[in-house]
């Protein structure tokens, strides 16, 4: 395969995860609706690209962006990667989709001759930088081995789950886990603090525990320090997370309860209008239904992500 990649969506995960590619030495074509926002990437090599069609040139196009139907946009939309008589030989998805919105596409681009890799991650920007995010893949097998190396480049480890849609589903359930665990690590921790335990001592050792995660670890310095400004996910990005969980848990007839209330507790999260904070302000809202007022410890805590 030509080394000639595109990729499309800066969001936080895209710009962290090309900026690895980019960095690894690949040659990379790059398109954002907000234009501004690729234009640093050129230090490091990108070429930024005006038109989304402009990118059909390209072997290999890479896309990272929100919703199923943002996805359709750019890639079949007004001028959009398929919309003209060129089209990429490949396009591999890392965006959070629905299974069915994946299968979709997946036709459509199946037939307009574009082959189509699902690549879903584990990890935000922070862990993308760090170089420490996993890629789960699928699809042919055969195309999955094409795009190995780039995916590679920008993860700590890759692997290929089987065909189809595979990656969508093992997406939906890695992130409503993701949705459960800090539900729950914010209720022991208000529980923990408000019996007496600083939460920083408690944090330490739930993360230094059998139950410790990078995961754990890297929320540590911010349910520590409360700077919820600092942002990795929104409440609004979790709740349609758990949304497809739910949707995937009623498709497959899998009973999840304890998905089912945190799904509840996110969407009332959502409603207090937290739009712009990182979904870790889960900890405040936990801490004023217990009636426990919170604050800033104002500790350096190291996230784990640093080598």
């Amino acid at each position: 395969m030509s080394k000639k990649i595109g990729w499309i969506g800066l969001g936080r995960m895209g710009e962290a995860m090309v900026t690895k590619l980019l960095k690894a030495g690949h040659a990379v074509h790059v398109w954002n609706r907000t234009a501004s926002k690729a234009a640093h990437l050129a230090e490091y090599g990108a070429k930024i690209e005006t038109n989304k069609i402009d990118m059909a040139s390209c072997d290999v196009v890479f896309t990272m962006v929100s919703t199923t139907d943002d996805l359709k946009e750019v890639l079949f939309g007004p001028g959009g990667l398929v919309s003209g008589a060129k089209k990429p030989q490949l396009v591999v998805d890392s965006s959070s989709i629905s299974q069915e919105g994946s299968a979709e596409i997946r036709a459509r681009l199946e037939g307009l001759g574009v082959a189509y890799l699902c690549a879903p991650v584990s990890g935000n920007a922070k862990v993308a930088k760090a170089g420490k995010l996993l890629v789960v893949a699928s699809g042919p097998k055969q195309l999955y081995e094409l795009a190995e190396p780039y995916l590679q480049a920008m993860a700590r480890k890759t692997m290929w789950v089987g065909e189809g849609e595979l990656a969508r589903i093992w997406k939906i359930a890695h992130n409503t886990m993701f949705g459960v665990i800090i539900q729950n690590l914010c209720e022991i921790t208000v529980l923990a603090e408000k019996a007496g335990i600083p939460r920083n001592v408690f944090l330490e050792s739930i993360n230094d525990s059998v139950l410790g995660s990078m995961y754990t670890r890297y929320k540590t310095p911010v349910l520590s320090n409360l700077n919820f400004d600092q942002v990795t996910f929104t409440p609004k990005l979790l709740l349609k997370d758990m949304d497809l969980g739910m949707s995937a848990a009623k498709a497959h007839g899998v009973p999840m309860p304890a998905a089912a209330a945190t799904r509840e507790s996110i969407a009332r999260m959502v409603g207090h209008g937290h739009d712009n904070v990182d979904f870790a302000i889960l900890l405040q809202e936990t801490a004023n239904d217990a009636g426990l007022q919170i604050k800033s410890l104002n500790l350096q805590i190291p996230d784990g992500l640093s080598s």
